[in-house]
C-alpha cells in the first residue's frame, strides 16, 4: 500500500471531522471502504478536537456490542487486536487486545477482558480490564476497576490497577466506547464517575 495513499486516507478523516456537522453515515462509509492499513492511518491521523467531536457526534448513532470486539468465531482465548490513538501529547499510539474467557457464550458474550498493549507498559503496567456492554445505550464499557481471572498465552501477568504508577493512568478508570464504523469505535476516559477529557480512537484488525 503506498504512503501516499495512506496519507491521503488521514487528511480525508480529519476533513470530514472538521466539518461543520459530522454527518456519521459518510464518515463509516468512509472508513468501511478503506483497506484495514489505510483505515489505522486515517484514525492515527486525527486530533484531540477531532477526537472530541467524533465521540459526541457517535453518540446514539448505532450501538456496538461485545460481539463486534470479538467475534464469535474467534476461539477462547483467542487475541483481537485494536489499533489505537489517543489525544494525549506524547506515547499517544497504542493498541487494546480482547479476549473472550472460556465459559462464555461465543454469539453472546457477557464480558470480555483485555489489556493496553504500548510503550510505556513496563513503567505503568499491562492496564487490564473487563469489557461489558451498556444494551440500554448501546455502548460497551471498559472497566479497569475490574481484572479478569485468567487470560491468553503470551500476555503479561495480571496486576492490579490500584497499587504502582498504574494508580495513576488506570486507578479507578472506565472508558465508554461508541461505534463510528464496523471495524472503529471512539472512546472517553472517566475517573470515579467524572469525564477525564481524554479521548481515544480504535480500529479492530480485519
Amino acid at each position: 500500500m503506498s504512503s501516499t495513499k495512506n496519507e491521503n486516507a488521514g487528511s480525508e478523516l480529519v476533513g470530514r471531522l472538521r466539518e461543520s456537522t459530522i454527518k456519521n453515515v459518510d464518515v463509516a462509509q468512509f472508513l468501511d471502504g478503506l483497506s484495514h492499513e489505510d483505515r489505522v492511518t486515517a484514525i492515527r491521523a486525527i486530533g484531540a478536537k477531532e477526537q472530541r467531536r467524533l465521540y459526541d457526534a457517535a453518540e446514539g448513532f448505532a450501538p456496538v456490542r461485545l460481539i463486534e470486539m470479538v467475534a464469535g468465531d474467534v476461539p477462547d482465548l483467542g487475541v483481537v487486536r485494536h489499533y489505537g490513538k489517543n489525544s494525549l501529547p506524547f506515547f499517544s499510539q497504542f493498541e487494546k487486545r480482547f479476549s473472550r474467557a472460556p465459559g462464555q457464550d461465543p454469539s453472546a458474550p457477557v464480558e470480555l477482558m483485555g489489556f493496553n498493549f504500548q510503550t510505556m507498559s513496563p513503567i505503568t503496567g499491562p492496564g487490564y480490564y473487563v469489557a461489558t456492554e451498556d444494551e440500554k445505550r448501546g455502548e460497551v464499557l471498559v472497566d479497569y476497576r475490574r481484572v479478569p481471572d485468567c487470560h491468553p498465552e503470551g500476555w503479561p501477568e495480571i496486576r492490579s490497577n490500584e497499587r504502582g504508577l498504574g494508580r495513576l493512568v488506570y486507578g479507578f478508570m472506565v472508558d465508554t466506547l461508541r461505534r463510528v464504523s464496523e471495524h472503529v469505535t471512539i472512546g472517553s476516559a472517566s475517573r470515579d464517575g467524572k469525564d477525564t477529557g481524554n479521548w481515544f480512537v480504535l480500529c479492530r484488525e480485519a
